[in-house]
């Protein structure tokens, strides 16, 4: 989908700030309250913007551990793979996943509160998810850039 310069600008000033008003998200792209509420209606029917969300500190939610779990399963047919991601997608701990082209299928970010609570979740209920062969977790020591907003190219000054 192309995207016009006012279509990205909009979308840029969103992701910095969700909560802005209308009519401040009109003065900053450069154009009046009416057409600029139209674009965005119109971005949000496209599916280009899905949604407004609050961003949480994990820390300070009590989540001070990270984990990227790499899942190899038994079988590659699409009923078992359905079948996983599914059941991965009830697990409120499990709070991305991806199926991954590699020699693993999956990778899930999974946060808790404490290392014996990951461990506990990774033992009785990752490793019982359907068609696991195998699995790897990998801690993030240090989130050096934590995911904030997509990447939307830069519009000349």
């Amino acid at each position: 989908m192309a995207l016009s310069s006012t279509e990205i600008k909009i979308l840029r000033l969103l992701q910095d700030d969700a909560r802005v008003t209308n009519q401040e998200l009109a003065d900053k792209a450069g154009m009046s309250a009416s057409p600029c509420w139209r674009k965005v209606r119109k971005l949000e029917e496209d599916e280009v913007i899905q949604g407004y969300r609050a961003v949480l500190n994990r820390r300070k939610l009590g989540l001070g551990v990270m984990v990227f779990v790499r899942v190899a399963i038994d079988s590659h047919s699409e009923v078992e793979a359905r079948k996983f991601e599914e059941q991965v997608m009830a697990l409120e701990d499990v709070v991305a996943c991806y199926s991954i082209g590699a020699d693993a299928d999956f990778l899930l970010q999974v946060v808790a509160p404490d290392l014996d609570s990951y461990a506990d979740f990774a033992m009785s209920v990752v490793r019982r998810l359907p068609g696991i062969k195998e699995m790897q977790s990998m801690f993030v020591l240090k989130e050096i850039k934590p995911f904030v907003a997509w990447p939307i190219k830069r519009l000349p000054e």
